[in-house]
């Protein structure tokens, strides 16, 4: 009885105090309203999200084709003014102008000493300096260097080499120097299994793997395996000697800073690639079957850069944080951009990103602390733990705070959708939890997958960031839309780019069709001279997917989309994701797992629908801390991971917290899984169950979880 009454006193108090706040801030807004509206003008930034972006340009019963309405910008005329047309020209061009600006930029790491845990456990942390930079000159000049020094080793112009390395400044001098003597790179992703890697290397015929000290070891067992290979360079670790011993006879392995000096020694000209030459034959980890390598021109390459910088906005004084991999073609493109702009990259990891991350010592601070960056690229799943984060933060908290935070949070939300900023409350409140990305950074470019409403709200308010979310695939090197700045709506991915057209075209088995009310829907088509010329040695599956027409080159992309009345695209379903069920339903697999991810407890999620059956099931990787806090509620006491995992009660209690954040995202019941199994693994991509990107890799989710999806049916 006394505890009820305590709790109804400290609501009451609560409700009070938040009440006195709520008259405190709209007499705030009296006073102030007059200025800001003179000040920040919000009636303009209502029509500039507004307005219309892109309109068709032409249109029949089976399909509709739009074209962006802006101009080119300054960096992409001068780029025409400059005859800029491949990337060993863009990086002569840059280097001329930004000669001793800072460039590329890696963090010291000074040691590896042990740190005890508060319970007993000893963990390896680093213990860091500052940023080292080279500036745009000498990394032109490294490139140079090294590329003349793969020529001394045998490698020629033409002949493909791969580049298997994670993301770090040794990455992009290497890609550089391949660019300058025409040496199409080979990117393969760190993550990629043994047998994915030996397919990417043994099809592309390579002599020469450029690689680093944390993988090198991988190759001892792998070179039986890539009989043309005999020649490896390695990018060598800041504290730990490189062991280059016992490798296969015949094999040579040589270190960076070697291959370097020796291009210094042997100095020779340049090959200028043509426009129509492969920079890049990129592997995409693909989300079914083996991995294919899309072949992009330098000319695909340029034209992105001139589409990304119609769009986006670059500052003088912007430096981005670089951590995603570069053999992603979203990431590897965002860079390039810097550096056309003249923006400095500086590297880093998410062992040391932040000062709460795995690899930082306690009391040492995270990369993004030290660099500050105004940049930086993401894919949702990152986001997606972010807005975690902060709601957990939050939770976490007393109930006054968290009332506070809450009322602060709706406040922002309000204000900002009428085109106003908040900078008093961004001051008090939200400047607090932007500091975690070292307090400057002021956009997020956010590509890979779709990005959800809740959390693209949720990292704009409490970051203070624009963050602007673009569709692309590597086929199209990553260019196809991306969102204006000023666009107040969530949940879609901008107009076509300046570079790309955008086609809608009838799917009529899943009843999406152009001439559908209010927005026209189709597959979407991309056009452009950012499009792929094909899939290496893959002639059926290049004819299949690509095709030209009207002097452009085409990809059907697979996705669904609707483009809405001021010229952006939505993306609404994808055709290999839309699962029949027995009844006649038609379910978006992906849909579903977008809404539901953004569920606390739920870290990973993978829907599954049999077309025999009446309804899906789901294959969960749950929130440890959500699932202790549910456990608890349910009067589970054990804390044991596996355990909880185990628990049919848990099972229960979270298909009920699903249904009730289905709802809250409008989900028809049909869409809401029934069953669950909750998966004791986090799906990482050296699993082989998600790509580089974080995206499902359904094929083998559901060959490695078989006998969970059959017994979920079974009992359900």
């Amino acid at each position: 009885m006394f505890i009820e009454d305590d709790a109804q006193m400290e609501s009451f108090w609560i409700q009070t105090a938040i009440g006195a706040i709520k008259a405190l801030t709209f007499v705030c807004d009296v006073i102030t309203f007059p200025v800001y509206l003179v000040l920040q003008r919000p009636w303009e930034t209502r029509q500039q999200s507004r307005r219309v972006k892109a309109k068709p340009v032409s249109n029949d019963k089976q399909m509709v084709q739009y074209r962006s309405v802006d101009p080119p910008r300054e960096i992409h005329v001068k780029m025409l003014q400059a005859n800029i047309d491949t990337l060993e020209k863009m990086l002569k061009y840059v280097s001329k102008i930004y000669s001793n600006q800072r460039c590329l930029g890696t963090r010291q790491i000074l040691s590896e000493e042990d740190e005890t845990q508060p319970n007993g456990r000893v963990f390896k942390k680093y213990k860091m300096g500052e940023y080292k930079w080279k500036t745009f000159a000498e990394v032109d000049k490294s490139a140079n260097s090294f590329g003349c020094g793969l020529r001394k080793l045998g490698q020629q112009p033409k002949q493909n080499i791969v580049l298997f390395a994670e993301t770090r400044s040794e990455w992009m001098v290497a890609a550089h120097g391949c660019f300058k003597q025409n040496m199409p790179i080979v990117t393969v992703y760190a993550t990629l299994g043994d047998e994915g890697v030996c397919h990417c290397i043994n099809e592309t015929e390579v002599s020469t793997i450029i690689t680093s000290h944390e993988l090198l070891p991988k190759f001892k067992n792998l070179l039986s395996q890539i009989p043309k290979v005999n020649t490896i360079i390695v990018m060598e670790d800041q504290l730990k000697p490189t062991d280059t011993t016992g490798f296969k006879e015949g094999v040579q392995v040589y270190k960076f800073q070697e291959v370097i000096k020796l291009g210094e020694q042997n100095a020779c000209e340049g090959v200028a690639p043509e426009p129509q030459d492969d920079a890049i034959i990129m592997y995409t980890s693909g989300s079914t079957g083996t991995p294919k390598g899309v072949q992009l021109s330098h000319q695909n390459c340029i034209a992105t850069m001139k589409g990304f910088c119609d769009m986006v906005k670059i500052n003088s004084d912007d430096v981005l944080l670089g951590f995603l991999p570069l053999a992603h073609v979203f990431e590897l493109l965002a860079e390039s951009v810097c550096l056309l702009n003249g923006v400095p990259i500086g590297y880093s990891t998410p062992l040391t990103l932040i000062d709460s991350s795995s690899k930082i010592m306690k009391g040492s601070r995270g990369d993004a602390a030290v660099l500050k960056p105004t940049c930086m690229t993401a894919v949702p799943l990152i986001l997606d733990r972010i807005s975690k984060g902060i709601n957990t933060q939050v939770n976490s908290n007393s109930p006054f705070k968290k009332a506070l935070f809450q009322f602060m949070y709706n406040y922002k939300v309000r204000w900002t959708n009428r085109g106003y900023k908040t900078p008093l409350v961004d001051k008090l409140i939200f400047k607090k939890v932007a500091k975690l990305m070292g307090g400057r950074v002021r956009l997020i470019m956010s590509g890979g997958a779709p990005l959800s409403s809740d959390t693209h709200e949720q990292i704009k308010i409490c970051l203070c960031v624009e963050v602007i979310q673009g569709y692309g695939l590597t086929e199209t090197t990553s260019a196809a839309t991306v969102m204006d700045a000023k666009d107040m709506q969530y949940g879609r991915v901008g107009a076509p780019l300046t570079v790309t057209d955008i086609k809608l075209v009838n799917w009529e088995e899943g009843n999406y069709r152009v001439t559908n009310k209010p927005h026209p829907q189709g597959e979407i088509i991309i056009g452009g001279d950012s499009v792929s010329k094909g899939y290496y040695k893959l002639p059926g599956k290049t004819e299949e997917e690509f095709f030209d027409e009207d002097g452009k080159r085409w990809f059907k992309t697979g996705d669904i989309g609707e483009v809405h009345s001021d010229g952006v695209l939505k993306i609404i379903d994808r055709k290999k994701d839309l699962v029949k069920l027995q009844a006649g339903e038609y379910i978006s697999l992906g849909k579903v797992e977008s809404e539901l991810k953004t569920c606390s407890i739920i870290e990973n999620i993978c829907v599954y629908g049999d077309s025999h059956k009446q309804f899906v099931v789901a294959l969960v990787v749950p929130n440890p801390k959500e699932l202790e806090d549910l456990a608890a509620k349910n009067g589970i006491t054990s804390t044991k991971f596996e355990d909880l995992c185990d628990s049919p009660v848990l099972e229960k209690a979270i298909i009920k917290e699903m249904a009730e954040h289905a709802k809250k995202c409008k989900l028809q019941k049909f869409e809401i899984p029934a069953a669950v199994t909750l998966v004791k693994e986090v799906w990482s991509p050296d699993m082989g169950l998600v790509t580089a990107a974080f995206k499902l890799k359904r094929k083998d989710i559901q060959d490695r979880y078989q006998k969970d999806i059959l017994r979920m049916y079974a009992t359900s």
